[in-house]
C-alpha cells in the first residue's frame, strides 16, 4: 500500500515543529492510520501509538466507553468516537488523538451502508467530528484507505492552524 508521502511528511514536520504528540483509537480504519503513522519521517518523537478495538467489550475495558451505550449502538456514532479519542489522548498521555468507528462493509447494522465517524480531539477538546459516507459497493480495503487518507487531510489542516498548546 502506498502512502501519500507529502501528506505525511507535513503531519510529522508540523507536530515536530509544534513539540507534540499524537495517539489514536482505531475501529473500522484496522490500524490504517497507525500503519501511515509509522511511516512519517521521525514518527518516535511525536507518535505515542495506538489501539486497534473491534469489539463492544474491548471498546469498553480498553477506551472506557459506556457499555449501555455502546449496545445501544453497535458501538458506531458520534458520540462513541469522540469519546475513542478522548480516552485514548488520556490513556497515552498525547496532545492530539484521533478516532475512527463504522463499517467498512455494508451489513444490515449499518442499514447496508458504508461509513465512519471520526473525531480529532486537541488538549482534551473535540475540534473535528464527522461522518464519511462511502458508496455501498466501495470494497472494504478502498473504504479503509479513503477513510484514513481523507482522516489524515483533517488533521493536516488541524495541526497547520494555529491551536495554542494550554499551559497552566
Amino acid at each position: 500500500m502506498e502512502f501519500p508521502k507529502i501528506l505525511l511528511d507535513k503531519i510529522s514536520y508540523n507536530l515536530r515543529e509544534r513539540n507534540e504528540s499524537i495517539s489514536m483509537a482505531e475501529s473500522v480504519t484496522s490500524g490504517f492510520l497507525q500503519l501511515a503513522f509509522s511511516q512519517m519521517p521521525s514518527a518516535e518523537q511525536f507518535f505515542k501509538g495506538g489501539i486497534t478495538a473491534y469489539t463492544i467489550e474491548e471498546k469498553v475495558k480498553h477506551l472506557n466507553i459506556d457499555f449501555d451505550e455502546a449496545q445501544a449502538t453497535n458501538c458506531v456514532s458520534r458520540n462513541i468516537s469522540e469519546m475513542m479519542a478522548l480516552n485514548i489522548a488520556s490513556l497515552f498521555d498525547s496532545d492530539w488523538s484521533i478516532a475512527t468507528t463504522g463499517y467498512a462493509t455494508p451489513v444490515k447494522e449499518s442499514d447496508n451502508q458504508i461509513f465512519a465517524y471520526y473525531c480529532i480531539a486537541y488538549q482534551g477538546t473535540i475540534i473535528r467530528s464527522d461522518k464519511i459516507e462511502l458508496h455501498p459497493l466501495t470494497k472494504a480495503f478502498d473504504a479503509q484507505k479513503y477513510f484514513m487518507e481523507y482522516i489524515l487531510g483533517c488533521l493536516r489542516c488541524e495541526v497547520k492552524r494555529n491551536h495554542s498548546k494550554i499551559t497552566i
